[in-house]
């Protein structure tokens, strides 16, 4: 489904059927939520380095109502890196298919039946302030329902259909909100905000990924492919050049990608240049390609499951790469990881494991986009990513490869 379109259908849409909805809760439902809590879903349809992010939110949920009790529900374009994360049963993981609404519409109503037959005791909304995502929450008639409530901001409406309000704290980082969301499932409902808790102070970490000998072979074969020879004896360097198209914003400029490819092609005359991106991102790498026209220059773009990006991950020595999931699943693994951010803030949504390495112009208009505008940002010109050179990113690479082993290939355990 067009992003835009599932915008406008959750701006004005979804305004109406929150307050259709409120209205129903306060003439319908009885506030009270003294049922035993058997079961939670999370709902995190978009995103997928989120999902890295909310690792420690799930992991608190298996310790209140156990793993088999515990699902998810996620865009079907989202659910490789649940799988592979492997936190959760692969039937506890229900996908929705969005390639237009009414497919969308269909498989919303099986996934609301089966959450009926299941009798879901506890939704925790990841989306924060996601009108279609507190919809779905209260469709599944789940006695507890935990999500964002704007309280006394004026950040975006989306009725009262929570029985669990939390109030947003912008100066938290992502995963920790996610932890919160869950820890009030053991706490009384009779305050307001009801996220009146201390965290743990130990950070939230990312589960580490270790590919078998199998997917290791794979990848390194695809990579001699591609190279067309054996690998060169320097570092391995991984450049993700594309954001997601969700966040344009977020796109260092392609110009900048191809510059410092080309000075770390000169740095180390043994070492090879990876491209990533994702399927559709696939073309506009074959472009950089053409572009640089070097033969220590290969793409994977499109050519890689998940599961043999990660791997990818563990057998090179650094990544590039805008702030999009790739950076949140190189957290799931050594590699050295520069993440440049711009309209967003690593305070907020930076990797929380591995050896992240953010680079962050801090311009007084960033960041821009946020929960309270729906991730909207009216920028036109994203000065915040063109404002990071190519040479405070060359000297991060330089600084970065200086501290690893000299061999490029990790070991294949």
């Amino acid at each position: 489904m067009n992003q835009q379109l599932m915008r406008r259908l959750d701006a004005w849409a979804g305004k109406l059927l929150c307050l259709l909805l409120t209205l129903h809760r306060k003439v319908f439902e009885s506030r009270q939520t003294n049922d035993p809590l058997r079961s939670i879903l999370f709902i995190k349809l978009i995103e997928q380095g989120a999902s890295v992010l909310a690792a420690d939110a799930l992991n608190r949920a298996y310790e209140l109502v156990g793993r088999e009790n515990v699902y998810i529900c996620v865009f079907v374009e989202n659910r490789p890196i649940i799988d592979l994360l492997e936190q959760l049963p692969p039937n506890n993981v229900w996908a929705l298919r969005n390639q237009n609404i009414w497919v969308f519409a269909l498989d919303l109503l099986r996934m609301l039946r089966k959450a009926h037959k299941l009798g879901i005791t506890a939704t925790v909304d990841l989306e924060f302030f996601s009108r279609g995502s507190a919809i779905i929450g209260y469709l599944t008639r789940a006695k507890r329902r935990v999500g964002l409530h704007r309280f006394t901001m004026d950040g975006p409406y989306r009725g009262d259909l929570m029985t669990h309000r939390i109030s947003y704290n912008p100066y938290m980082h992502t995963s920790k909100t996610y932890r919160a969301l869950v820890e009030v499932l053991a706490q009384s409902d009779e305050q307001i905000p009801i996220n009146k808790m201390a965290l743990p102070k130990n950070g939230a970490l990312a589960p580490l990924f270790s590919p078998t000998v199998a997917e290791v072979a794979v990848v390194k074969g695809l990579l001699k492919e591609r190279f067309g020879a054996d690998l060169p004896s320097g570092p391995l360097m991984i450049l993700n050049p594309n954001a997601s198209d969700l966040m344009p914003l977020r796109k260092w400029p392609t110009e900048r990608f191809l510059e410092l490819a080309r000075r770390l092609l000169a740095e180390y005359p043994e070492g090879l240049i990876i491209l990533t991106g994702a399927p559709r991102e696939a073309p506009a790498i074959e472009r950089i390609m053409c572009e640089l026209q070097a033969s220590r220059v290969i793409s994977v773009a499109g050519a890689t499951t998940m599961s043999q990006l990660v791997t990818l991950f563990t057998l090179c020595n650094v990544l590039v790469t805008n702030d999009s999931g790739p950076a949140h699943f190189a957290s799931m693994t050594s590699i050295q990881n520069i993440v440049l951010f711009g309209p967003e803030t690593p305070q907020l949504y930076g990797p929380i494991d591995g050896h992240p390495e953010p680079i962050w112009a801090q311009l007084a208009c960033s960041p821009c986009i946020n929960a309270l505008n729906h991730r909207l940002s009216p920028c036109n010109n994203n000065l915040c990513m063109q404002a990071i050179t190519v040479d405070m990113v060359f000297a991060k690479v330089t600084e970065c490869l200086s501290r690893v082993v000299a061999a490029p290939m990790r070991p294949s355990t």
